[in-house]
């Protein structure tokens, strides 16, 4: 399942890159080939009759005008081709929508008052200091928890410092893994959240988690 994901990830990924290059190149191309005509036509209209323009230099503008127009008509049909995958790719991710997920992001979802995130398994890092904060950067929690001998789960019960409940929403959030001495240490983590949607917006794919949308191919897998 993880390694389908996973291809899935990265085709979409690519394909919204593709979408993405297509859409910038077709302004400046069709901007380019206007240029080229206007240029062409007043040369023709206004060379002399005594020495027009030479075969070969005509034929060799021909040619750059074809290959213009050949390269805008491609980058059409590109983002067509990818604009329907892109629909289909949308369809296929149904399954996933009321499905607890697992995504990479420096941000947790408040669901119905709660969070969790995938901690790690203990290695260098013995523990690991979690701290989330509002879009202001006010301190909401600032927890340690002791790291498993296989990944874990840790839940917040959406409450801040002072014990109030936070809305759902998206919170930023940094884990720090610590030694057994204190120092620090990588401790690479995971969010996990319930999809609520999916959506399309300027040539990315997105997966939405409540109030968090990260891309497609920040999906790691299925939550456990």
């Amino acid at each position: 399942m993880s390694g389908a994901l996973a291809s899935a990830s990265a085709t979409v990924s690519a394909t919204s890159q593709s979408s993405a290059a297509a859409t910038a190149q077709r302004p400046r191309l069709s901007g380019d080939f206007n240029t080229f005509l206007t240029l062409l036509t007043t040369q023709l209209q206004n060379q002399s009759p005594t020495d027009p323009l030479d075969t070969n230099q005509m034929t060799s503008q021909l040619v750059q005008f074809a290959s213009v127009e050949q390269q805008i008509a491609m980058n059409q049909n590109l983002e067509r081709l990818v604009g329907l995958q892109q629909v289909a790719q949308l369809t296929a991710a149904a399954p996933l929508i009321g499905q607890v997920v697992e995504v990479a992001s420096d941000r947790l979802t408040v669901q119905g008052g709660t969070a969790s995130l995938r901690l790690p398994a203990a290695g260098a890092a013995s523990s690991a200091r979690i701290v989330v904060a509002d879009a202001s950067g006010r301190t909401l929690t600032d927890q340690i928890t002791r790291l498993e001998s296989a990944s874990s789960t840790w839940q917040w019960n959406g409450r801040d410092i002072a014990g109030r409940a936070v809305a759902d929403g998206a919170y930023r959030v940094t884990v720090t893994g610590l030694t057994a001495t204190g120092g620090a240490a990588s401790a690479p983590f995971t969010v996990l959240g319930r999809a609520t949607s999916a959506d399309r917006t300027d040539g990315a794919l997105n997966l939405n988690l409540g109030a968090l949308s990260v891309g497609f191919d920040s999906l790691r897998g299925l939550g456990r």
